[in-house]
């Protein structure tokens, strides 16, 4: 049996995660898919399955809530469907003060960035050592590395998902399983818009990212086993600078970020940068 054959990615129906999810259908990888919205993922895996003739399973789950990870599980399990690497994507953010934020929305965040990770991986984690291969790639962000006013939940997460995948990283050492973290920086997503965010200089002025970039570059990396691994030059020059600097200097910087910038400079639109990416893509193919 080939190894690394079956592919499980959450928040597989949009953004970073359905750009992961084709680059791994593209390299020839059966995949699980998972997310919320069951027609949603039943019309990309109809797609997949028409463009790269794999084998595509739809698992409909909100992770927020503490049953769904064992309930995907057990529905793979009583598949037969053994998971080679498991993508932990789903998360999203929220732009606001701390105190200002619903406890309700925080929690969410918390469930769904932070114990859902946990969870799947606690499941998915032990068969991979059994059969002494796997591969682990858990979605943090360049936020894991400092803190963020404005979103302060949101960076607190990746920071977890960044320090736990750099230690499983390490546990892992000669098991034949490895454990990547993958930090984009701003990337043009529905996080944006979900996160109330579009009209932030984050957006606006940042060097913002197509997921299919990020994607790409993401696919060999973890096939290289790296351990973090940060996409796009500015991002690692980002990521190079702020760990040197003073971490109050830091928060100045992300607060700075996540102000609103003028209306007259406000020009980006959600999903043109995607749009012209795909269209490039296409171009050349």
């Amino acid at each position: 049996m080939q190894k690394d054959k079956t592919v499980l990615v959450t928040g597989a129906s949009s953004g970073i995660g359905y750009e992961l999810a084709r680059e791994f259908a593209r390299n020839g990888h059966d995949l699980v898919l998972v997310a919320p919205s069951e027609t949603e993922l039943n019309t990309i895996a109809e797609d997949f399955i028409r463009d790269h003739n794999i084998d595509v399973t739809v698992v409909a789950a909100d992770l927020r809530e503490s049953e769904a990870p064992d309930e995907v599980f057990d529905q793979l399990e009583a598949s037969g469907i053994e998971v080679d690497i498991l993508v932990n994507n789903a998360g999203f953010g929220a732009r606001g003060k701390f105190h200002e934020i619903t406890l309700e929305k925080d929690i969410g965040m918390i469930r769904l960035n932070i114990e859902a990770v946990v969870r799947l991986t606690k499941l998915f984690l032990p068969p991979m050592l059994e059969r002494g291969h796997g591969r682990i790639l858990n979605v943090a962000s360049i936020a894991g590395f400092e803190p963020g006013p404005m979103l302060a939940v949101y960076h607190a997460s990746k920071a977890f998902v960044l320090s736990l995948t750099e230690a499983l990283a390490t546990e892992l050492e000669d098991t034949g399983v490895t454990a990547t973290a993958l930090c984009p920086g701003p990337t043009d997503t529905d996080f944006f818009p979900k996160a109330g965010m579009v009209e932030t200089n984050a957006f606006q002025k940042a060097n913002v990212m197509a997921p299919q970039e990020v994607a790409t570059l993401a696919y060999p990396a973890l096939m290289r086993a790296e351990r973090v691994f940060v996409p796009g030059a500015m991002n690692k020059a980002m990521v190079f600078a702020r760990r040197i600097s003073p971490i109050g200097a830091q928060a100045k910087m992300n607060e700075k970020m996540y102000q609103e910038t003028d209306p007259e400079d406000q020009k980006r639109v959600p999903g043109e940068i995607a749009q012209k990416a795909e269209a490039e893509s296409d171009e050349r193919r």
